[in-house]
């Protein structure tokens, strides 16, 4: 069902929870390549925060990203935060989880005006990243019909994941 699936965020173990898939070393390297193939600047504070919700383990926001940036005298605003998210959003290098207000790191390159769908989990906070041809089929074919071109096609599913619904069956 899934072209690629991908776990973000607390709660999950094994090797698809929280850093472990989205180490920061691995999405700055695709970050930097992508930009030096495209002539993109890539900053040094969009790195900065690439480099903060890549190794958080869990969604942030803006403002969670410019306290951790902040520091030793030095104060770095949360205007600045959301125009480097701008731009890492813009190139696919993270992800805005909306109804979170936060932002997940993406390893990974999507083909061409992919949709995404995020199943939030409720009780551990987990997010898991997965694509389905059928789902985009279907989107696809409802958008047409309505005469809507979306800008982007991203799901929010919230709800329990597997782990947590295996915790709750075994207690």
């Amino acid at each position: 069902m899934t072209e690629h699936s991908h776990q973000h965020g607390a709660g999950h173990g094994g090797s698809h929870g929280g850093s472990g898939c989205c180490g920061g070393a691995d999405v700055v390297e695709r970050a930097e390549r992508l930009c030096r193939e495209r002539d993109l600047q890539f900053t040094r504070l969009r790195r900065e925060v690439l480099q903060a919700v890549a190794e958080a383990g869990r969604p942030l926001g803006a403002y969670d990203i410019a306290e951790r940036l902040s520091g030793g005298g030095r104060r770095v605003a949360a205007v600045s935060v959301y125009r480097a998210l701008d731009f890492l959003t813009e190139h696919d290098l993270v992800h805005r989880i909306a109804s979170r207000n936060a932002f997940v790191p993406c390893a990974h390159a999507h083909g061409e005006g992919a949709g995404l769908v995020f199943m939030i989990c409720r009780s551990c906070g987990g997010i898991d990243e997965t694509t389905s041809p059928e789902i985009e089929d279907q989107l696809g074919r409802t958008l047409a019909r309505a005469g809507f071109r979306p800008a982007s096609r991203i799901l929010e599913v919230e709800g329990e994941c597997e782990a947590c619904l295996q915790r709750e069956g075994a207690a």
